[in-house]
C-alpha cells in the first residue's frame, strides 16, 4: 500500500513583515510560493542549526493535530507554550487518514513520559502500550526505543525530531530497522536529524536546508556524510587543523 499520509506542505500567505520566522531559510523558501513534497515513505530534513528544521517539523505536527510538546493526537497536556505560530499558516495536503501517529521530540520527551505516567494512574492501562514499564525507569535511549517498539503500531504518521539525540550508533541502527518494519506496515516518517547513520535509510527523500532554502540531495551529497567520512578517514589530520595553536 501507499504509505504517504502527507503529500505536501505550503504556506497560505506571506507571514507578517515583523515575524521572526521570516529569518529562517525554510520559511523564506516557502514564502517564495514553493511547495515541499513528501513523495517517499521516509523523508529527512537535514542541515545546520538555525535553518528551521525543527520549527517546520513542529508546525507540520501541530497543523496535523498533534500536541506541540509531543505524543499522540490525544495528548492535550501543556507545560509551556513555546511553539511557533507557523502551523497556523501551513496548508497540508493529505492523501488519506492515518490510523496511528506520534510526534516525538527529544527536548520535551521528559514531559511526554510524565504525562503517560499520570494517565496510567487514572486508568491503569496506559503503560501497557509503552512496554509495561514507566519510560522514566529506563535510560533515555531505552525509553525512545521502547516507545517505537511498543507504541508505534503501523498504518501511521510518525514525526520525529532528532531521535538520535539519546541513541548510540548501534541503537540508531536498531531504530532504522524498526522504521523499515513500520514502513512495511503502511507507515510514513518525517524526521529532522543530524545523524549520518539514520539518513542512509534506503530510498529516503533527503531535503537539505540552508541559506539557499531547501534542496533535494542524495545521501552522499549531504554535508553530514562528507564531513563524517573525512573525519573518520583521517581524524588526526582534521584534529590538527581544528586544534592547532595560532
Amino acid at each position: 500500500m501507499d504509505g504517504k499520509y502527507i503529500e505536501s506542505v505550503r504556506l497560505k500567505e506571506a507571514l507578517p513583515q515583523d515575524s521572526y520566522l521570516r529569518r529562517l531559510p525554510v520559511v523564506q523558501y516557502l514564502e517564495q510560493g514553493c511547495t515541499l513534497d513528501f513523495p517517499c515513505d521516509v523523508t529527512f530534513l537535514v542541515g545546520e542549526n538555525g535553518t528551521g528544521k525543527s520549527t517546520l517539523l513542529e508546525a507540520i505536527a501541530v497543523a496535523y493535530g498533534f500536541n506541540a510538546e509531543g505524543g499522540t493526537r490525544n495528548f492535550t497536556f501543556s507545560t509551556r507554550e513555546t511553539h511557533s505560530p507557523l502551523y497556523q499558516n501551513l496548508v497540508i495536503a493529505r492523501k488519506r487518514y492515518a490510523k496511528d501517529g506520534f510526534f516525538l521530540r527529544a527536548e520535551s520527551f521528559y514531559n511526554v513520559a510524565s504525562n503517560i505516567d499520570e494517565l496510567d494512574e487514572v486508568d491503569g492501562m496506559m503503560l501497557e502500550s509503552y512496554g509495561g514499564v514507566s519510560l522514566h525507569r529506563r535510560s533515555h535511549g531505552e525509553s525512545f526505543l521502547a516507545l517505537v517498539q511498543n507504541r508505534f503500531g503501523g498504518r501511521g504518521l510518525y514525526i520525529l525530531d532528532e531521535p538520535e539525540a539519546a541513541l548510540s550508533p548501534s541503537r540508531q541502527l536498531t531504530l532504522m530497522a524498526e522504521i523499515n518494519a513500520l514502513v512495511g506496515r503502511d507507515s510514513q516518517f518525517i524526521i529532522a536529524t543530524h545523524s549520518p547513520i539514520l539518513m542512509a535509510f534506503p530510498g529516503a527523500q533527503i531535503y537539505e536546508l540552508g541559506e539557499w532554502g531547501v534542496r533535494s540531495v542524495s545521501y552522499r551529497e549531504t554535508e553530514h556524510y562528507q564531513l563524517t567520512r573525512s573525519f573518520l578517514e583521517n581524524p588526526d589530520r582534521m584534529l590538527r587543523y581544528l586544534l592547532e595553536e595560532e
